[in-house]
């Protein structure tokens, strides 16, 4: 006999179906503006238990994404470009575009000069399965809910594993 907290294959393909952003994205959203100092944020992250935050100019339209790997971005060392000699010329095997993009997170002082420019964005009707693939696909952990060029709410993976729980394993303590 198999434990009554697993679900088979079959009924959870069918609920992953079933299952929109709307169901289970946060609308209570914590943004940050590109102006705001790099220790603000951190702190901001850090006292809301969250893996980032969605990024809005003054008209309140996305701008970017901030998650805690681009804080953490900052402790890191800028690497030394790998060099190989060919007929006595150097070839560069790290584009001079991504050095300057990790020296830029790694010099930043502000939100707007390390957050994730254009990020992926879901609607409310994406279903969790496009979803949970875009996280995996792209080691992403936090997903902007946008409609119509309005940011209405935001996902992470913990909403996404919530939905693997029973109504009953949720409501115990």
């Amino acid at each position: 006999m198999r434990p009554h907290w697993r679900r088979d294959a079959t009924q959870i393909a069918k609920e992953a179906l079933m299952i929109h952003a709307r169901d289970i994205m946060s609308t209570q959203l914590i943004t940050l503006t590109p102006e705001t100092d790099f220790t603000s944020a951190a702190k901001i992250l850090l006292d809301n238990h969250i893996n980032g935050a969605p990024v809005v100019n003054e008209k309140d339209e996305l701008v970017g994404l901030l998650c805690q790997s681009d804080l953490v971005a900052q402790q890191k060392q800028l690497p030394v470009p790998t060099l190989i000699t060919l007929l006595d010329s150097y070839i560069r095997l790290t584009s001079a575009k991504q050095l300057e993009k990790q020296a830029r997170k790694i010099a930043a002082l502000t939100v707007g000069e390390a957050m994730t420019t254009n990020p992926v964005t879901v609607s409310s009707e994406t279903t969790i399965a496009t979803i949970a693939a875009l996280m995996v696909d792209n080691c992403m952990h936090t997903l902007p809910v946008v409609d119509e060029g309005k940011l209405v709410g935001i996902i992470g993976k913990e909403d996404v594993l919530r939905t693997l729980l029973t109504k009953e394993q949720t409501t115990q303590p």
